[in-house]
Formats: structure tokens, C-alpha cells, sequence
């Protein structure tokens, strides 16, 4: 499979996609947009991929933001259609029921920011730099900023962060609950890669509906969240997982996991 703008790599049922125009420092392109949604309509259709570990190419950047060139002639019908299409795309990154972890290596600015925080984990180098800076051109974040970022870090810090339009550092934005973790440049793929082999040992049913209990639930009342979540642990009781998780514990084994 190919994809305009990305690169895919599939190993140990790991898929690594990375964005490809590091030349340019990895900018959103509306040709990126749709191909980002094919590859992750793909993962999400091939039982072979188990996880995803999303990144950039080059040094410099993970995704510097969206392509300027496209969006300075935009009317407000297709300003519109161009936010709707990159939410969709993000929102199936976000809705995957496998885990998809961003490996921020560099600049993740606007849409790039975006893109990381629909992932489910995000792990930055010391390099990278964090942002919501569309105020500066004019504009409002299109990709879920004004909406994932307050969930994130708190509506207060989301504020000033996106009417300053200033970045944070790795260290601040793993401070304020931005990304996970923030380790050396060299070690960011290794430790992407072994919290996916961490997550694999797990039951894979029990993953994807811990991941659908956590998004739902963020978005109901506590009492209706509770609820949904008793539902995906009754689904959970209903799997070979499960006999087979429960076996392992009591036989002091690692367990096989069917993934059913």
C-alpha cells in the first residue's frame, strides 16, 4: 500500500506511519489529509496491525502545520469543507480500537498538534515544540484544537495557548498533561515501540473497549459514562479473552490471547 505524503512500515504487528516531506518540515496538504485517512481506514481493516506509532521524517518536525499555500485562498464554504475533511480524518485516528502512539520529533504546530493529540499516547524528543498557532495567520484551529487541547491541559492553559499563539517546550507540555513522556531523540521510536509491545501482551478486545469506554465516556455525564462502562465490561466477559486471561493468571503463565 502507498500513500501520497506518508511512508508505512508494518513489523512485529506494529504498523509505523510517518509523515514524508521533511523537506518542507512535514506540512498538512490537503493531498496528506486524504491519504492519512486512507492509511488509517486501511490499519483499521487489516487484522494483521495490532498498533500504531505515528511520526515524521527529518529531525526537525513531526508536522509543522498546515500547507499556507492552500489556505490563503479559501472562501468560507471551502474553509469549512477543508476543517470537516481533517476532522474526519483525525477522528479516525482518534475512534481506532488500536492504539496509536505519537512520536513527536520535532515541531508539531497547529495541524500537527492536532494530529498528535488525536492519537491515544504522545511521547516528544527534548526538541520538540508544541502549538496552536493559527491566531498569528489570521484564522481558528480547524482539526479539533479548540476542542481536544482544553480536554487535554484545562480550558485556562488551552486559552493562552491558542490566543497567544506561542509553543511549549517538550518539558512544559509533558508538565501540563500534553504528551505522556519525553525522552532523548534516539530513544523516541524504541520507546514508542516497546509501550506498543507493552500494550500487545494485553487482551486485545479488552484494549479496543477500554478505548471506546475512555472517548465515550469523556463526553457524558458521569452517571451515563458509569453506565457505559459496565457495558463494555459485560462485553468483555462474553470473550475466549477473558478464559483465557484468567486461566493464564491462575496457571502462572503469560497468556495467548485469541483476540476474541
Amino acid at each position: 500500500m502507498s500513500y501520497a505524503n506518508l511512508l508505512l512500515e508494518v513489523k512485529d504487528a506494529v504498523a509505523l506511519v510517518t509523515f514524508n516531506r521533511p523537506e518542507k518540515l512535514n506540512p498538512l496538504n490537503r493531498e496528506t489529509i486524504h491519504a492519512l485517512h486512507r492509511c488509517f481506514a486501511d490499519i483499521a481493516a487489516d487484522p494483521a496491525i495490532k498498533a500504531v506509532i505515528l511520526t515524521g521524517a527529518g529531525e526537525k518536525s513531526f508536522v509543522a502545520g498546515a500547507d499556507i499555500n492552500e489556505l490563503e485562498t479559501l472562501s468560507a464554504a471551502q474553509g469549512r469543507a477543508w476543517s470537516l475533511e481533517g476532522q474526519q480524518a483525525l477522528a479516525l485516528i482518534e475512534h481506532l480500537p488500536k492504539p496509536v502512539i505519537a512520536a513527536i520529533n520535532g515541531y508539531a504546530l497547529g495541524g500537527g498538534l492536532e494530529v498528535a493529540m488525536a492519537c491515544h499516547i504522545r511521547i516528544a524528543s527534548p526538541n520538540a515544540r508544541l502549538g496552536q498557532p493559527e491566531v498569528k495567520l489570521g484564522i481558528v484551529p480547524g482539526y479539533g484544537g479548540t476542542q481536544r487541547l482544553p480536554r487535554l491541559v484545562g480550558k485556562g492553559r488551552a486559552i493562552e495557548m491558542i490566543l497567544t499563539a506561542e509553543p511549549v517546550t517538550a518539558e512544559e507540555a509533558h508538565r501540563i498533561g500534553l504528551v505522556n513522556r519525553v525522552v532523548a531523540a534516539e530513544e523516541l521510536l524504541p520507546t514508542a515501540r516497546q509501550i506498543a509491545a507493552k500494550i500487545l501482551e494485553n487482551g486485545p478486545v479488552s484494549v479496543a473497549l477500554c478505548l471506546d469506554a475512555v472517548h465515550r465516556g469523556m463526553e457524558m455525564p458521569l452517571e451515563e459514562a458509569l453506565a457505559w462502562e459496565a457495558a463494555q465490561f459485560g462485553l468483555s466477559c462474553a470473550t475466549e479473552d477473558i478464559r483465557e486471561g484468567t486461566r493464564a493468571f491462575l496457571e502462572k503463565r503469560k497468556p495467548r490471547f485469541p483476540g476474541r
